[in-house]
């Protein structure tokens, strides 16, 4: 259990006053820490005088010499052990000025300790929220940049369809309007303060999200395809897709949404015109692999373009989170799976790009059927 700076400030100046107390010896607070077992244990966290060693201030720490004079005065929120204030003297009773003294920076560090913790509580709580809000704002973008893939193709159909054409600019106008709004939200949770600082925490979708169904590979797979092939057709480049898929299944929900930003990044950093497609193979564990003909991601960075909130150097000018494969390789790792960089792409399969990139999702055969 950690205590801001803030508190440590106070509770440095609260110690400070007894300084004019000769009979005091020393004095130490600390803070209960939850154990495994249930019980807490007491973590020195302060100390006056200042020249005694803080790891004099264990809460095991026994010296005879100052035992009949120590005593504890207990930092409890109600029934809550916070912490505890240890009081060295030279004689017990301690004088009625000082008992009342000692008593009033107790009840301070309590109630101090106590908000103290419920503020970072509440920072833990809104910062979680913060970076499921990110992450739902992130994963929105794909739908909405198919809907817009969609509308114009639609649109490319019906030229000359004057009646039905306006019908299909209004959409794409609403859509964009929606994009407009989608990115403002985003830019609400750029603040510093929101943004977790524990790079550590996996990111995973809210539990709304969640498939309890386990879905075919086919039903998982076909929306993203069609719409991948939409958007291939609309930027002119070329598509790949395997014509039958491995009769698996699993989590809809995860996988979905891996394959999702793996081809939005295909489509969004690879070089112009260059091909795309969906690799699946079943080699002890079934792999799905969305590769690109475009140049390598450099060396330093295919390692780096996993973490949390980092992006390579060939999307640092476009538009992005970098939240896409760092979201994707936590979902893929809580389904026992794994989601790696695979360079160049046709060291998966000799007929793919000889200098492409494939980002490689594998899963365990153990839900197949």
């Amino acid at each position: 259990m950690q205590v801001s700076k803030r508190f440590l400030a106070l509770l440095e100046q609260q110690l400070a006053q007894f300084t004019d107390r000769p009979d005091l010896l020393a004095l130490v607070v600390y803070v209960a820490v939850p154990e495994p077992s249930g019980q807490p244990s007491l973590v020195a966290i302060g100390r006056w005088p200042q020249s005694l060693a803080l790891s004099e201030g264990t809460a095991a720490g026994h010296d005879a010499n100052v035992e009949s004079g120590r005593r504890w005065l207990a930092l409890r929120d109600e029934t809550m052990l916070l912490g505890a204030l240890r009081v060295d003297a030279d004689r017990w009773p301690w004088p009625a000025s000082l008992s009342e003294r000692l008593e009033a920076t107790a009840r301070c560090l309590t109630e101090a300790l106590r908000l103290d913790l419920e503020q970072q509580r509440l920072g833990r709580e809104l910062s979680q929220r913060d970076d499921e809000l990110r992450l739902l704002v992130h994963q929105l973008r794909n739908p909405l940049a198919a809907l817009r893939t969609f509308g114009q193709l639609l649109r490319r159909r019906l030229d000359g369809d004057a009646r039905n054409l306006s019908l299909v600019d209004s959409l794409l106008g609403e859509q964009r309007q929606i994009s407009r709004y989608v990115e403002a939200i985003d830019h609400l949770t750029e603040a510093p303060a929101l943004v977790s600082s524990d790079t550590s925490t996996p990111l995973l979708l809210p539990p709304a999200l969640s498939e309890s169904t386990p879905q075919s590979l086919e039903q998982i797979l076909r929306p993203l395809l069609e719409r991948a092939a939409a958007t291939a057709n609309l930027q002119g480049r070329p598509w790949q897709t395997p014509t039958s898929l491995p009769n698996w299944q699993g989590d809809g929900s995860a996988i979905g949404e891996i394959v999702a930003n793996l081809l939005e990044n295909a489509f969004r950093y690879s070089r112009s015109g260059g091909a795309i497609g969906l690799h699946c193979q079943c080699t002890g564990r079934l792999e799905l692999s969305i590769w690109d003909s475009g140049p390598p991601v450099p060396l330093e960075e295919r390692e780096q373009i996993f973490a949390k909130g980092v992006r390579g150097s060939r999307g640092a000018a476009l538009p992005g989170s970098g939240l896409g494969l760092a979201l994707a390789r936590d979902l893929a790792r809580s389904l026992g799976g794994e989601l790696e960089l695979v360079v160049p792409a046709s060291s998966l399969d000799p007929q793919l790009p000889a200098a492409g990139n494939a980002f490689r999702l594998s899963l365990p055969l153990s839900s197949a059927s």
